[in-house]
């Protein structure tokens, strides 16, 4: 998060006076959540807990001037977009977004395609092809299940195919939110385009079809409380985004903010009220499932061992030969793990089998990195996976072979998931930017680690990534099990006093 100053997005909304939705939820939420907001009013609506009077579009000169004099002083890194109350402000904005992110490249839309009243009536009476024009130069669609099946045309619940069909239009990703199912669960629904080029080796043609989905799901929460959910759904979605999390982290705090803030009032369903808005989620509680096929294939699995724990486990070091684990396994080390890479499979066997061999004489655990198979035929106490590797491995293998599991993750969606996943331990990075791998856009920093770990179980949580000496300190502090390093140790002209160093940090006694 930048500490030096807040990040800044822009709302281009409607006025509710009742208080409940529109400027009025996106301030309350921006504000909750750290971010500077800026609103430009594109209508002032005459609305009440049970019905819509009337909506008063505000002229698209005033509106330009407004941009005029923000972009220079407070430009956004979000643009939040909700009521469009006319076909002149859709024009005004396509003009406006285009020009905008010619300026900033980076500059992230997210459009809350509003329609309708929660209480009834239109807001506008946009075509159905001008809405679609503003929805192509978008990055995030957010509309609830009606609102997509306005969009994308079909009337029926097939949210998935709701979201392919909107993403023809250009746009970049969309998350549908499925409250308005009647079900015992609230799942909402992300699919988003990757801009990534592969080459077809047969027509030499570039692609860019490639999609990744993310599902969550929560209990329903019964409540009336609900008035300005959606525009605070794409409020906290769009200051999550201007923090500079990921999509799906973003996404993933954002349904944590919607479950905290309807709890507040879960159960008062007599009188039609406002949405609480509330701070940054940190209460597990409030945290959804993560639907994904990862999990859906192993429900059943039972939990992976433990490392059988009397304290904490202290220094992690990551080595890349057997020479290193001959220097560090007589340290009094809990744990260590090798990691090879550019090798052979012959070396890979070979190098692996020693590596098993040597640390039986120890009682430090010895985790191997990806090579599972290995792993399982040298029996190997464990074996750590990377994000990249964990659809491939076979992880039913892996728990009847009894060897332990660590598991990579960066945020709060990959920490969910593997948490559901039951392994031995997490390893959370990267903590600060590192040597060893290229890790732009996933440096967690203390205050997600922290985060983090509000939402963890009993499962041992591993920080890792450009933890040094002087940085370990700040680590521990958070309440780590372990602090992993690399170049620390590798790198270092005395090695023994290193680990001597790190050990008084982690407090781990022989």
């Amino acid at each position: 998060m930048n500490k030096t100053k807040k990040p800044i997005i822009w709302t281009i909304s409607g006025a509710d006076c009742s208080g409940g939705a529109g400027i009025a939820a996106d301030i309350k939420t921006a504000h909750g959540l750290g971010v500077e907001i800026c609103h430009l009013i594109t209508a002032n609506t005459v609305q009440s807990s049970t019905e819509l009077i009337a909506v008063n579009p505000v002229t698209i000169g005033l509106l330009q001037q407004q941009v005029d004099a923000l972009y220079f002083d407070k430009a956004p890194s979000v643009i939040k977009i909700g009521l469009v109350a006319n076909t002149e402000q859709v024009i005004w904005l396509i003009t406006t977004i285009q020009t905008l992110k010619v300026r900033n490249p980076r500059l992230i839309i997210v459009y809350d395609p509003v329609g309708q009243a929660s209480v009834g009536g239109k807001f506008s009476d946009i075509s159905h092809l001008e809405r679609l024009r503003l929805v192509a130069i978008c990055d995030v669609l957010t509309p609830n299940l009606s609102e997509a099946q306005q969009l994308s045309g079909e009337d029926n619940n097939d949210i998935k195919a709701h979201a392919q069909k909107l993403l023809e239009t250009g746009l970049a990703s969309i998350i549908i939110k499925g409250g308005h199912l009647k079900s015992e669960h609230s799942s909402d629904y992300c699919l988003h385009s990757l801009n990534t080029i592969t080459q077809d080796s047969t027509t030499n043609k570039a692609t860019t079809n490639k999609t990744i989905e993310y599902q969550l799901k929560s209990p329903r929460i019964n409540t009336s409380y609900s008035h300005g959910g959606g525009c605070t759904f794409a409020t906290a979605l769009s200051s999550f985004l201007a923090h500079g999390y990921l999509l799906r982290d973003a996404f993933t705090l954002t349904k944590a903010l919607i479950n905290q803030g309807l709890s507040k009032r879960a159960g008062e369903l007599e009188y039609y009220g406002a949405f609480e808005q509330g701070s940054w989620p940190k209460n597990a509680d409030n945290f959804p499932q993560i639907c994904a096929a990862l999990n859906q294939q192993y429900s059943n699995l039972p939990a992976f061992p433990s490392l059988t724990l009397t304290n904490k486990l202290g220094l992690y070091p990551v080595v890349d030969s057997t020479e290193w684990l001959k220097r560090l396994l007589p340290l009094n080390l809990n744990i260590i793990q090798l990691r090879l890479k550019n090798k052979t499979n012959s070396e890979l066997n070979q190098i692996i089998a020693e590596a098993v061999a040597i640390s039986r004489d120890y009682p430090t655990r010895l985790f191997i990195n990806d090579y599972w198979k290995l792993a399982i035929k040298h029996n190997a106490y464990g074996v750590h996976i990377g994000q990249e590797d964990l659809q491939n491995a076979d992880l039913a293998i892996i728990q009847q072979a009894g060897l332990r599991l660590g598991i990579s993750t960066h945020g709060c969606y990959e920490f969910l998931l593997a948490q559901q996943l039951k392994p031995s331990y997490l390893a959370v990075g990267a903590i600060f930017p590192t040597k060893t791998k290229d890790m732009t856009g996933q440096i967690q920093g203390i205050d997600n680690l922290v985060q983090l770990l509000n939402l963890s179980n009993d499962i041992p949580v591993v920080a890792i990534g450009g933890i040094n000496l002087e940085r370990a300190q700040e680590v521990w502090r958070t309440g780590v099990d372990s602090i992993a390093v690399v170049t620390a140790i590798t790198e270092t002209s005395n090695y023994q006093l290193a680990v001597q160093n790190f050990q008084k940090i982690t407090k781990i006694t022989s």
